[in-house]
């Protein structure tokens, strides 16, 4: 039997998680977001992808340009979230020269460049509120990464892409019942995973 995650319960689990990140010192969501970004850098799977989706980040999330930029310089083409109309989500080239814009919810998007379809990226650092240890997460609600990774909801292997997501410990809860158009994330990498 499947249950479903009520609404009021994901609104609480999400509020205190986002109180929890918030919570943290600056230097500590610093020193934090550095070493969850070199542990990505390190993995066989960043290492050897060749097309990165990866989000810009909020003042709050897990700072990810150490990892755009670690991508750049291995000559990985990058592509970030880009939030559509009707709950759509698409990923546009990042390039060292793009332009960035500020969309509806404070989101930096690039507003120049290719799009690319989500079956060919190989990774995806996705962003987070909070989590549990068998790949269960919980986002901000509007859905986004599950509509656009739908293709990926009951997969028995993984191939492309892999759903990387990224948070600090706090934002660790002990147990998130999947709704069943959750998509499951491949791996979430903490400071101290």
């Amino acid at each position: 039997m499947i249950k479903i995650i009520s609404d009021r319960k994901k609104k609480a689990l999400r509020s205190k998680c986002l109180i929890a990140r918030t919570n943290m010192t600056v230097a500590a969501r610093k020193k934090a977001s550095a070493r969850i970004c070199d542990i990505v850098i390190q993995t066989g799977f960043f290492r050897r992808s060749h097309i990165v989706g990866c989000y810009l980040p909020t003042d709050k999330e897990v700072d990810t340009w150490p990892i755009i930029e670690r991508a750049f310089k291995m000559g990985k083409q990058i592509f970030a979230p880009v939030l559509g109309k009707n709950g759509t989500m698409r990923f546009l080239n990042l390039t060292t020269n793009s332009s960035l814009s500020i969309n509806q919810f404070g989101l930096m998007e690039p507003k120049f460049g290719s799009y690319i379809n989500p079956h060919y990226i190989d990774i995806v650092i996705t962003p987070l509120v909070a989590f549990d240890s068998f790949g269960n997460r919980i986002g901000m609600g509007g859905g986004y990464y599950d509509r656009c990774f739908s293709f990926l909801n009951g997969r028995k292997t993984w191939l492309h892409p892999k759903l990387i997501g990224l948070a600090f410990d706090c934002q660790r809860i002990n147990l998130i019942s999947p709704n069943p158009w959750d998509i499951e994330l491949y791996r979430i990498i903490t400071e101290t995973t």
